[in-house]
């Protein structure tokens, strides 16, 4: 497979460390091969040299230029609507799910555990019954 994210202009990042963990940013401008300049007005990354071990890139791209002012990015970011498209995504929904389970209580985790184990012993009879049926069958 190839790669397809590459460190370019505009290019959506996941900010991963630091104050603004968690937020979606842009790439303005690549500062050497370890940092980038990125702004999120957006989501409230304020434009600041960033390093890549500190950003995930996503698949998503705005349309802008080499070194737009943070207004142009806010506008080009809201018309894309990449925040929606990010919430939508696979990668957003997991990390929703792991902020949900870090979020559940000990009771919370037993409920989990027993409606788990109620969901795989109807599995399990309802499996038994098709088995049963096909044996019954040769």
């Amino acid at each position: 497979m190839i790669y397809q994210r590459f460190v370019e202009i505009g290019r959506v990042v996941y900010v991963s460390k630091g104050n603004d963990s968690g937020k979606l940013a842009v790439i303005v401008d690549v500062v050497d091969g370890r940092r980038a300049l990125v702004d999120g007005p957006s989501s409230g990354v304020l434009r600041s040299v960033r390093n890549f071990n500190d950003l995930y890139l996503t698949k998503f791209k705005v349309a802008i230029q080499h070194g737009m002012r943070s207004i142009n990015v806010k506008k080009a970011f809201d018309e894309a609507e990449i925040a929606s498209k990010f919430a939508e995504s696979a990668w957003a929904k997991k990390l929703a799910a792991k902020a949900t389970k870090s979020q559940m209580t000990d009771f919370d985790r037993y409920k989990l555990m027993r409606a788990k184990q109620a969901r795989n012993r109807l599995i399990r009879i309802e499996m038994g019954k098709i088995r049963k049926a096909t044996k019954a069958q040769k």
